[in-house]
């Protein structure tokens, strides 16, 4: 099968595929940040669908948002196109959802996901050693916590501090634990509980279309204080992550 848009993979194997891959995948015409915007307006759900992160450009610039997007919703987008690259692209990402079924059922391939998962516990064993020492990682989410992050980059800060988890399993760790909406337009947005704790808040902000009319986008993200408290919460209750 031929690559026509690279394929990548998060902590759990599923596969995931760049929104500006996707874009250039199929000749777009429009900016990268109107056309995902757009497409984002469709129904599609942060957390869910998609996973939004901030990336740093090379030359020091301000950082840019970027988007990983769920196979189902890359081949939903591409049928959004109506044209024949997008039906040429949307096929591809059929095929790419047919090998990866193939792989779910191959033995070798789960002991090769097990097996990546223990090298990555491996290579943080000074992370992991370093939680019996409460005192001195509380010190250190302190150091990084002047200024409230998003989800994805608190996922990170947990994995750096031996806590195996990613974006995925954080965003449905916070649903369950009642952090986060779960339904509706509260879907993915601090609850009460949250902004009661002072550990998450929402960004909202307002970004003009083409046409003149004006939208508004809320993101959730961490607060200093929620850093500091979900960094001890999961150390402390390590059998409390799934």
């Amino acid at each position: 099968m031929e690559e026509i848009i690279k394929i990548n993979q998060n902590e759990q194997g599923e596969a995931q595929v760049s929104a500006r891959d996707l874009h250039k995948a199929l000749n777009v015409k429009a900016r990268f940040n109107d056309w995902i915007t757009r497409m984002i307006e469709y129904g599609f759900t942060e957390g869910v669908d998609f996973y939004s992160f901030l990336s740093k450009t090379s030359n020091g610039g301000r950082p840019s948002i970027e988007y990983n997007l769920t196979i189902s919703t890359a081949k939903e987008i591409a049928m959004l196109q109506r044209n024949e690259k997008g039906k040429q692209v949307r096929n591809y990402f059929i095929q790419v959802e047919e090998r990866y079924k193939e792989l779910a059922s191959d033995p070798s391939y789960q002991m090769a996901l097990g097996l990546k998962a223990s090298q990555q516990l491996l290579e943080h064993k000074d992370k992991i050693i370093a939680e019996m020492k409460p005192k001195a990682l509380f010190a250190d989410a302190v150091d990084t916590s002047e200024n409230s992050i998003l989800v994805g980059q608190l996922a990170k800060m947990l994995r750096q501090n031996g806590v195996n988890i990613g974006q995925n399993r954080l965003f449905s760790w916070l649903r369950q634990h009642e952090y986060l909406g779960v339904r509706g337009e509260q879907r993915n947005l601090p609850t009460q509980k949250s902004v009661d704790l002072e550990v998450m808040e929402t960004k909202t902000r307002t970004v003009n279309n083409p046409d003149g009319s004006v939208r508004t986008t809320n993101t959730p993200k961490i607060t200093g204080k929620g850093q500091i408290y979900f960094v001890n919460k999961f150390l402390n209750n390590k059998g409390d992550v799934a």
